[in-house]
């Protein structure tokens, strides 16, 4: 990236953030945004091209500063930030940081808790006090809030929501303790990976580990958006070789519509492996028709290959949209039987 960081966008920021984090953290985080601005990352991650890396560092730099400005801030207030950030980075640093972070300054309680996955707080949070799960409840979004809600035990749904309800006040201190409990719970899940990756293999991967609701979403938007990029993007998340991670129900639907021409002539270079899935879900008598098909095919154009290769992918992605077919991926494609 030519550039320096001074001239990129806080777009431009977010994105290489998100590429430094790595393809596991960074669908966790595309989980917390909203649909406007996953496709904007999404439009910016694919974009990019080459990070140096000082600017990586310095970005990633950057971002730990405004965290542990925002941890000061929640901790002791404005005042309180400023005096730990003088003695730590100096005092033109600190004024940087905190007028940076103006327009937050009025940290609610539980912000941590407000990014996590509610899933998550559940998990930490189902086993308290009907009074303490109120009170963390309270300071949630109401989407949170209703999945922790629905995932209570019958018998402490109503009586929480009835303390919700009947909430009035209570002691900072009393808060900021069981802040302090609950983000200390939730940070024991957090470790560092860091990559310098980028462009679209970077969203790729991003995309093939978040939910398959999350990745149509994005899809659909970015065929609006920039069809060619939406295309590229389709080919690189599914090729003719990972035919192999294909369940053999779904391998012999997709076969039910391919044109056996086709299939010789994909199979030409095809790996071992695939050709075993291949010939392990079709009849004896296709298999040799098949195999004689590709022994008197004689050269053929790697083109024509890539072609065929081609046309059998859009069969399989076709089936899979329709629901036919199931190809894995990231969050929320187990199985039930």
């Amino acid at each position: 990236m030519a550039r320096n960081r001074g001239t990129l966008t806080g777009r431009e920021k977010a994105a290489i953030l998100l590429i430094s984090l790595g393809t596991e953290r960074a669908s966790q985080i595309y989980k917390h945004l909203k649909e406007e601005e996953i496709e904007q990352l999404t439009l910016e991650i694919a974009n990019l091209r080459k990070v140096d890396s000082d600017v990586k560092d310095a970005i990633l730099e950057e971002f730990y500063e405004i965290c542990l400005a925002k941890n000061y801030i929640a901790e002791g207030g404005i005042g309180y930030a400023k005096e730990v950030l003088e003695k730590a980075l100096g005092g033109q640093k600190a004024l940087e940081l905190i007028n940076k972070l103006t327009s937050s300054l009025q940290v609610r309680p539980f912000d941590f808790a407000r990014k996590a996955d509610p899933t998550q707080l559940l998990n930490f949070i189902q086993n308290e006090h009907p009074q303490t799960i109120a009170l963390i409840m309270a300071y949630l979004s109401p989407q949170q809030a209703a999945i922790i809600l629905s995932a209570l035990p019958m018998e402490k749904q109503a009586e929480v929501a009835s303390r919700i309800a009947m909430m009035d006040s209570t002691s900072p201190e009393i808060i900021k303790e069981i802040e302090r409990i609950l983000e200390k719970k939730l940070s024991s899940m957090v470790t560092s990976d860091f990559t310098t990756a980028g462009g679209i293999e970077a969203i790729v991967d991003i995309l093939l580990s978040v939910d398959r609701g999350t990745e149509k979403h994005i899809m659909e938007s970015l065929e609006m958006r920039d069809s060619e990029l939406a295309e590229e993007i389709k080919r690189r998340m599914f090729v003719f070789e990972d035919i192999v991670t294909l369940d053999n129900r779904s391998v012999q639907r997709f076969l039910r519509e391919v044109d056996n021409n086709d299939l010789a002539l994909a199979l030409k270079t095809a790996s071992e492996e695939v050709n075993r899935v291949i010939f392990s879900n079709i009849s004896k008598r296709l298999q040799d028709m098949l195999k004689e098909d590709m022994e008197f095919m004689g050269p053929v154009r790697l083109r024509d290959v890539e072609d065929a290769q081609q046309k059998i992918v859009n069969i399989i992605r076709r089936l899979e949209d329709a629901g036919e077919i199931v190809v894995s991926r990231g969050g929320g494609d187990e199985i039930i039987v």
